[in-house]
């Protein structure tokens, strides 16, 4: 195995908040440890989030609750990357629109920008008249005459951006609508689209890197969700880990198509000091031909687990990771996932690549067999 931690070679880090190192109100086992070490070492420890309504400094607080210690300048927020990219469109002190919680009209007066609220609008026919942007981001007090403002400003012309479109948002008790949601309905009545500055798309990850003084290729993303976290860094060139402690679990991760796929995979925050064992694939009777053999991941060991070619079976894909076996066997619906050895966090990488590697080849599609439905699941270890 490599003599190195995985974050060796990284400037810094940027780190989604809830799934990674938080749960609602409750600490991520070993996140603030590791992400308190990656400091220590000299990482630029950036936290990136799509809640738009929470300020950085309230983040701050939260994250110190937890254990994590920040400041302000560390924390990013779609509010701020849509803030930004406004006052880039847009003369000095203009007058913004500000839709959704405290954090956005803070990230617009920080920009540059001068902010109104929805009943300013309402109130004063003069400062409608001044609005030329709507910056649309979640909030907890939203109403739906919130709504009809934006609509009003959109439709007079104002330039249109949404802090991020996550349909859901996790709460301590259940899901709801996220800021998305609200966004559409905006949408339905001005028949546009916004431009959107938050995850998956890469302004937010851009804005990152440029605070840590780096760029996109020195920066590591970490996050727990597919459909922005690991879409966004991917979106913004930047090399990702995923970790397995919220959202998306195995199943996601083999289900997930190239744009969604993880640069490296985690159990935990953990995966950052440990050395990183790769995984190498081999794909048996491709096209016709005789099995060949591939690396998969950016730090794949050589002389480890490697896959001797001569041993895979004539319709078999095989994925090795340290001392963990996976092979895919059969095609279609009858196609199974089988695992051996190695610790847990080498037979889910393993597993993974295999599937990635079969679905790659033609051999299984989505919805994945059941029976490597099965098998992905009792390997998940959440």
């Amino acid at each position: 195995m490599p003599d190195h931690p995985l974050v060796d070679g990284f400037r810094g880090l940027v780190v989604d908040l809830d799934g990674v190192v938080y749960r609602g109100p409750d600490p991520v086992a070993h996140a603030a440890d590791a992400l308190d070490a990656a400091v220590a070492d000299g990482l630029q420890v950036m936290y990136a989030t799509n809640n738009a309504g929470r300020p950085a400094d309230a983040v701050v607080e939260h994250l110190a609750e937890l254990g994590v210690h920040t400041n302000a300048d560390h924390v990013v927020t779609s509010a701020q990357a849509g803030a930004a990219l406004l006052a880039e469109q847009l003369d000095p002190g203009s007058t913004v629109l500000a839709i959704g919680g405290p954090g956005v009209a803070i990230a617009l007066r920080q920009a540059g920008l001068d902010p109104v609220s929805p009943q300013d609008r309402i109130d004063d026919p003069a400062v409608a008249g001044r609005v030329v942007a709507v910056l649309q981001g979640y909030g907890t007090e939203l109403s739906w005459s919130d709504l009809k403002e934006a609509a009003y400003a959109v439709a007079a012309g104002a330039t249109w951006m949404a802090t991020n479109v996550d349909l859901t948002i996790p709460t301590e008790r259940g899901i709801a609508p996220g800021n998305g949601s609200a966004v559409q309905a905006v949408g339905n009545a001005v028949q546009r689209e916004p431009q959107v500055a938050g995850k998956p798309h890469p302004p937010l990850y851009l804005m990152c890197a440029e605070r840590a003084g780096g760029d996109v290729t020195s920066m590591l993303a970490i996050g727990d969700r597919l459909d922005t976290d690991i879409e966004g860094a991917n979106a913004a060139g930047m090399q990702s880990l995923h970790v397995l402690t919220g959202v998306d679990g195995l199943v996601a991760l083999a289900s997930a198509d190239e744009q969604l796929r993880p640069t490296y995979l985690g159990l935990d925050l953990r995966a950052l000091r440990e050395p990183y064992a790769g995984v190498e694939v081999a794909v048996s009777g491709r096209a016709g031909q005789g099995s060949e053999a591939s690396e998969v991941g950016q730090d794949s060991v050589d002389g480890q687990g490697s896959v001797d070619v001569d041993s895979v079976d004539g319709d078999d894909v095989v994925a090795v990771c340290g001392d963990a076996r996976a092979t895919v066997s059969g095609r279609g619906d009858d196609a199974t996932l089988v695992v051996d050895g190695g610790a847990v966090v080498e037979r889910a990488r393993a597993a993974v690549a295999a599937t990635w590697a079969a679905r790659d080849d033609g051999r299984v599609g989505i919805p994945l067999p059941a029976p490597m439905l099965e098998a992905l699941d009792a390997l998940d270890p959440r």
